[in-house]
């Protein structure tokens, strides 16, 4: 779809995250929308009032919902209530208001948890509600499959011209570096250099590292977001990812020569690994014409460089 406005304002929900801040510099640079932002502070998207208010003040023409409370495996385990409430919020917020007041174009953003632990690899779209999530993240998971349902269900009823995007495992520049409540590719980039600057002997980390996961970095998501935005019309999800399984030890192994660790690692099989392995079937990106363009390594040597910029300026790395 093009959008015929000359100059369609698109609101970027969630700007100052690791998928927002993304798509704010690549719109930023290509100009072919006015960005509305508006930071937390000063709009709750879990307040229906607050959310209202601004839709009806600013009236947009697009709307990504880049926001979401997101976190690792330790957070999902311990905050589910916080997971499943302010997911549903936001997103129920945002797409009802998009809805009236009458958005041409809104972009969702799903997430490869909400699949089923047992799903058959490469994961392909329709075996999304095919079973449970994995428990480790059951709360988030279940919020984002009710936005799947909600996009699908405005869809429908009102014609609504939502997409859903299914993300991999996300990482890159704007990430949460928080080894407690992080997800799992920031919190060792952490944990690797902490040990490096103590000269620790050893670093522990969490699971067997035989579980296999599928990484994207986060400016191959924004630039096929606004692909996206142009080409892609239906209600039903689409992955987005690399196509490729890494296991988790590999990863590690990564992490630790891109930092320059040289000591022991230890792997804590106590702590859970999550499913076994999760990679995207991205078949509907190849037909049309999307690949990543991003190898592991280099996104991880870039992620860790914004890292060190952002030590090295005092800025905060945890979010």
């Amino acid at each position: 779809m093009h959008i015929s406005t000359k100059t369609p304002k698109c609101f970027l929900a969630g700007h100052t995250g690791l998928v927002g801040s993304a798509l704010y510099e690549q719109i930023k640079q290509q100009g072919q929308y006015e960005l509305i932002t508006c930071p937390h502070k000063q709009l709750d998207l879990t307040c229906q009032n607050e959310v209202e208010s601004f839709f009806d003040t600013h009236r947009p023409d697009i709307v990504i919902l880049a926001a979401a409370k997101v976190g690792g495996i330790q957070a999902n385990r311990t905050k589910t209530a916080d997971f499943i409430y302010q997911n549903l919020m936001i997103q129920s917020n945002v797409m009802h208001q998009a809805h009236r007041f009458g958005v041409k174009k809104m972009v969702f953003y799903a997430s490869a948890c909400t699949y089923p632990v047992k799903a058959a690899q490469p994961v392909t779209e329709d075996q999304m509600f095919a079973g449970p999530a994995e428990p480790t993240n059951a709360a988030y998971a279940e919020a984002k499959r009710a936005g799947v349902i909600m996009a699908q269900s405005y869809a429908h009823q009102h014609q609504m011209n939502v997409i859903t995007i299914v993300p991999a495992n996300l990482y890159g520049p704007g990430d949460n570096f928080n080894e407690q409540d992080s997800h799992v590719i920031p919190a060792l980039i952490w944990k690797f250099h902490k040990a490096k600057q103590e000269q620790a002997p050893s670093v522990k980390v969490w699971g067997s590292g035989k579980a296999i996961r599928d990484f994207l970095y986060v400016d191959d998501l924004a630039e096929l977001t606004l692909q996206l935005l142009e080409k892609y019309d239906s209600p039903e999800p689409i992955n987005a990812g690399s196509g490729e399984g890494t296991p988790i030890g590999n990863l590690i192994e990564t992490i630790q020569q891109i930092t320059g660790y040289q000591g022991r690692i230890d792997f804590d099989t106590s702590m859970p690994d999550g499913a076994p392995k999760k990679v995207l079937d991205c078949t509907k990106l190849t037909q049309l014409g999307w690949k990543a363009q991003t190898p592991l390594h280099t996104g991880l040597m870039q992620t860790y460089e914004w890292f060190l910029r952002r030590l090295k300026t005092h800025e905060n790395i945890r979010k």
